[in-house]
C-alpha cells in the first residue's frame, strides 16, 4: 500500500521524500524492521525510537514517522506528526483495514471491576449466540484461541491486529479492558468505541512511569467517554461529576443509591454450601430478580454494568439471569469448592485498596473467622507491604504471611516488612514462607464457617524468583494438598 493510505486520519508534514511511496509493513519495533517498512518512532520511559532512525534505514526501512528532529539518512522519507503514539494508533487502524468498523466494540475502564464485568458481559453475549472476543488483564480470547495477557491494554498495533483476527474468526463483538495507561498512551485511539463503560475510580497507578498524580489518573480515565458513542456509567462512583465533565457520548446510568436507568434494590447477601452469594431486584429499563454466585456488593455493581451493556443486545432476561448466576472469573473472588465446612477462595487483591475492599465485603457475610493468606512482590514499593499488612491485621481474624513473587529479594526480608504493618493492628498471625506450606496450614487449621482468602496471585500461574518464572498455580497446589491423607481427614 502507499504510505499516504496509512495517514488518512492524521495531520502531518512531509519533511523529506514522498508520502506516495509504497510500503510493505508498519513497524514500531526497530528489531522487526524489514525492507520496505515504515517505522514509527515511539518514545517510552526507557527508550526512544528516534535514536534508531539510522539503524532502521540501514535495515531497509523506506520511511519513518517522527515527532522530534532527527538526522535524515539519504533517500529516507520522513513524516512529522505531533504525537507518534497517536499516529501509530491511527496508522494501525488503517493498516488493518479499520476492523473496529466491522465489529461491535465495548471498552470498560475503572479502577476496579473491569475484569469481572468483562467476563460477565461475555458470558451473557455468548449465551444468546453472539460470538464475542475479549482483550483483558488475564487473557485475550479470539474464537477458540486463548493467549495469556502481558498488558491489560496492549499497544495500539496489537489492538488493531487482534480486532482483525476477531473479525476473521467470525466474532461479532469484542469486550476490552481499557487501562488508564492505555488511554494516556493512545493505545485505543484511531477508532471510536460503540460502548464506553466507567465503573469507578480510586487513587491507583500513581508514581514513576505511571501517573504523576490523581488528577492525571482521573483525566486519563475520563477520556473514554469522549472516545465512544454510548457511555454507561456508575453514578455512585466517587468523583463522578468530574468524570462526566466534557463527555461527548450519550449516557446511560446504573447504581444503587438513586433511581437510575439500571438500579439494584433489596440487596441481600447470603450463603450456600461452599458459596457466598448476592441477590437483588433490578429496577429501571429492565425489571427482574438477579442472583450471582460471586460475593460482595462490588458484584452488584459489576452485574448492573453487565446488564446495562447487554440490554443493547438482548431483552431475554432469562438468559441474562442464567448467565450471571453461572459466571466465574479466574482469580477474582474465585471460590474453590473443596469442603462444605469452610469457604476457600482465590483473589488477585495485591494492594491495600483492593484487599480492604475485598475483606470488608466478605465480613458482611459474618464468617466464623476471616483468614487471609498473602505475600508481597519483591523489588516493589515497601509501602505496599506495610499497608497490606496493616489492612489484613485490622480486618482479618487471622493472617498467614507468605511469599509472592520475591523476584530478586529474599522472601523473609519481604515478610519482615509486611510484619511491620501487621503489628500496627492487633490481628493474630503466623509466617510461613513457602506458599504451598502456607496453603496447607490454612486448610488443616480451618474451622467450621471460616472464609479463607488466598490473596495476591489470582490468575497468575507462576512464582518469579531471581529473574525466573517458576510454574506455580494455586489451583494445582490446592489439588495436590487435598490429595494428602492428612488433609483428607479435615475436609
Amino acid at each position: 500500500m502507499k504510505l499516504k493510505e496509512l495517514l488518512t486520519k492524521l495531520e502531518y508534514q512531509v519533511m523529506s521524500g514522498s508520502d506516495e511511496i509504497e510500503i510493505t509493513h508498519l513497524q514500531n519495533d526497530s528489531r522487526k524492521v524489514q525492507l520496505g517498512d515504515v517505522f514509527v518512532c515511539i518514545k517510552g520511559a526507557g527508550f526512544d525510537g528516534h535514536k534508531f532512525v539510522k539503524d532502521v534505514a540501514e535495515k531497509g526501512a523506506v520511511a519513518v514517522v517522527v515527532m522530534d528532529d532527527v538526522e535524515i539518512p539519504e533517500g529516507l522519507t520522513v513524516i512529522r506528526v505531533e504525537n507518534t503514539r497517536y499516529a501509530l494508533a491511527c496508522m494501525s487502524a488503517d493498516y488493518f483495514g479499520n476492523p473496529a468498523e466491522k465489529i461491535t466494540t465495548i471498552g470498560i475502564t475503572g479502577t476496579k471491576g473491569k475484569t469481572t464485568t468483562s467476563y460477565m458481559v461475555r458470558s451473557v453475549l455468548e449465551s444468546i449466540g453472539i460470538k464475542t472476543g475479549l482483550i483483558g488483564t488475564i487473557e485475550t480470547i479470539v474464537g477458540d484461541h486463548v493467549t495469556p495477557a502481558n498488558n491489560t491494554t496492549p499497544e495500539s498495533f496489537v489492538v488493531q491486529q487482534t480486532f482483525q483476527e476477531m473479525v476473521d474468526a467470525g466474532c461479532e463483538c469484542v469486550i476490552m479492558e481499557v487501562s488508564s495507561q492505555g488511554l494516556m498512551q493512545d493505545r485505543v485511539s484511531g477508532f471510536t468505541f460503540d460502548y464506553g463503560i466507567f465503573t469507578n475510580i480510586e487513587p491507583d497507578h500513581i508514581g514513576p512511569n505511571e501517573h504523576k498524580d490523581f488528577d492525571d489518573y482521573l483525566n486519563c480515565k475520563k477520556k473514554l467517554l469522549s472516545q465512544c458513542k454510548q457511555g454507561i456509567v456508575n453514578m455512585d462512583a466517587d468523583f463522578i461529576d468530574r468524570v462526566l465533565d466534557g463527555h461527548t457520548c450519550e449516557l446511560e446510568t446504573f447504581g444503587v443509591n438513586g433511581d437510575y436507568d439500571f438500579t439494584a434494590k433489596n440487596i441481600e447477601l447470603f450463603t450456600k454450601p461452599g458459596c457466598l452469594c448476592v441477590s437483588y431486584d433490578l429496577n429501571g429499563k429492565l425489571n427482574f430478580p438477579v442472583e450471582i454466585h460471586v460475593p460482595g456488593n462490588f458484584s452488584v455493581y459489576n452485574s448492573l454494568c453487565a446488564i446495562a451493556i447487554c440490554s443493547h443486545f438482548t431483552k431475554d432476561t432469562e438468559k441474562m439471569q442464567k448467565a450471571l448466576e453461572d459466571v466465574r472469573v479466574k482469580g477474582r473472588v474465585e471460590i474453590i469448592p473443596i469442603s462444605k465446612r469452610f469457604t476457600l477462595m482465590i483473589d488477585y487483591a495485591h494492594n491495600a485498596m483492593s484487599l480492604e475492599s475485598l475483606l470488608l465485603s466478605l465480613k458482611q457475610y459474618e464468617p466464623k473467622r476471616l483468614v487471609t493468606l498473602f505475600g508481597c512482590g519483591g523489588n516493589r514499593s515497601k509501602d505496599r507491604r506495610y499497608e497490606m499488612g496493616e489492612v489484613s491485621s485490622r480486618l482479618s481474624d487471622f493472617t498467614i504471611v507468605t511469599s509472592d513473587n520475591p523476584r530478586f529479594e529474599e522472601p523473609m526480608d519481604i515478610i519482615d516488612d509486611i510484619l511491620i504493618g501487621v503489628h500496627k493492628a492487633d490481628g493474630k498471625y503466623v509466617t510461613i514462607p513457602d506458599r504451598k506450606d502456607a496453603i496447607r496450614y490454612a486448610i488443616l487449621n480451618a474451622e467450621d464457617g471460616d472464609v479463607i482468602i488466598l490473596a495476591g496471585k489470582g490468575h497468575e500461574d507462576y512464582q518469579e524468583i531471581k529473574g525466573v518464572k517458576h510454574p506455580m498455580d494455586e489451583r494445582v497446589l490446592i489439588s495436590e494438598i487435598i490429595a494428602e491423607d492428612e488433609v483428607k481427614k479435615v475436609l
